[in-house]
């Protein structure tokens, strides 16, 4: 089973578009509704069974620390918001950690990808 994503309005077409090229089933906030705050954008990525993909650290605090269950998130965290930074640590991502994406809260940054397990947050 391919995984499946939803990609915050804050996420570059370029990274959807990818993504999709890749053959994983993309939903794009944008092209769904671009006024979802983040608890409905997290209650719908739950419910169709999606990892999250975004910009917006809130996520970090609205799982943890709100103990909200989710089914996967990547925070990209490349300084400049270079989208091709982006594009290539996200395939490193998807090249060497796939089977570690869902049920896990993920960091990508310019230097290192961290991996953090989110239990069973309920």
């Amino acid at each position: 089973m391919k995984i499946k994503f939803i990609a915050d309005v804050n996420v570059e077409k370029d990274i959807v578009d990818f993504l999709n090229n890749q053959g994983f089933d993309v939903l794009w906030i944008p092209d769904y509704n671009c006024k979802l705050q983040d608890d409905e954008l997290l209650f719908l990525a739950n419910k169709e069974g999606r990892v999250l993909i975004t910009n917006d650290k809130d996520f970090g605090e609205i799982v943890f620390y709100q103990r909200k269950v989710s089914k996967g998130i990547i925070l990209l965290r490349i300084k400049g918001q270079d989208v091709n930074k982006k594009l290539k640590v996200l395939k490193k991502l998807i090249d060497l950690h796939l089977e570690e994406i869902e049920l896990n809260f993920i960091v990508l940054s310019d230097k290192k990808i961290r991996i953090r397990p989110l239990g069973d947050i309920k």
